[in-house]
């Protein structure tokens, strides 16, 4: 892991204020969003991805946040990654994971094992990061983690197979995520999946809906599956 040229932190006092949340896979439209609607409501943010210019490019577009490069499916990285994070601004208070993205098509014939790699890889990063973190979450006085799904993983296709399974496979993560959260911290720490068909045009409202984590109650975001896309609800 190398580190990118931090920014000087969260830019203006907010219900967040006081708050250290990383962000993973911060590079897509929506990891964009998302930044930026934590860094409005306060917080301080660490936005992790693999290629420095793209990282530089948040930065630009998004003042206040703190970039890191690191292979999240490494997890000696990740670990390094939160030493880093602790020395520079202490325990984190949320972890917004956002690696991923679609492939398939062409059918079960067209599933690939190159595809399925691709996921088996943003699976990992998921599963590290949630291990290195959990204690942080559980340390946390609001230790909130969001995870975004699909709604493949109830409606899966054959030509969207590869990725259904790995949506439904890093869904159950998250959930027992949210049983240990609940058995170790349950007035304090939550880790929710936000459910989509697609955050094309969506990116504002996860944003928004990250931010609105911290106000609500534990119990009721804890091991939830939130629709994102009104039209869903």
């Amino acid at each position: 892991m190398t580190e990118a040229q931090p920014a000087a932190g969260s830019l203006a006092a907010g219900p967040l204020a006081g708050h250290v949340v990383v962000v993973a896979g911060a590079t897509s439209t929506s990891g964009e969003a998302v930044c930026r609607a934590l860094v409005t409501a306060g917080a301080s943010v660490v936005a992790v991805g693999t290629r420095a210019p793209a990282l530089e490019a948040l930065r630009t577009a998004v003042p206040g946040v703190t970039t890191r490069t690191c292979d999240l499916a490494d997890r000696g990285a990740v670990d390094t990654l939160a030493r880093d994070v602790h020395a520079d601004a202490g325990r984190i208070d949320g972890l917004v994971h956002l690696v991923g993205g679609w492939r398939g098509g062409g059918g079960l014939a067209g599933q690939s094992d190159e595809d399925w790699d691709f996921f088996d890889r943003a699976f990992r990063t998921l599963r590290n990061t949630t291990r290195t973190f959990e204690t942080d979450l559980v340390a946390s006085t609001a230790g909130r983690m969001a995870f975004v799904s699909s709604t493949a993983v109830d409606s899966p296709t054959a030509g969207g197979a590869n990725y259904a399974a790995a949506k439904a496979a890093a869904q159950t993560w998250v959930r027992a995520v949210a049983q240990g959260l609940r058995k170790q911290a349950p007035d304090t720490a939550a880790a929710t999946v936000f459910v989509v068909g697609s955050l094309a045009g969506l990116e504002d409202r996860l944003g928004d809906a990250v931010v609105r984590l911290w106000s609500a109650d534990p119990a009721d975001v804890n091991g939830a599956l939130l629709p994102l896309d009104p039209s869903l609800g």
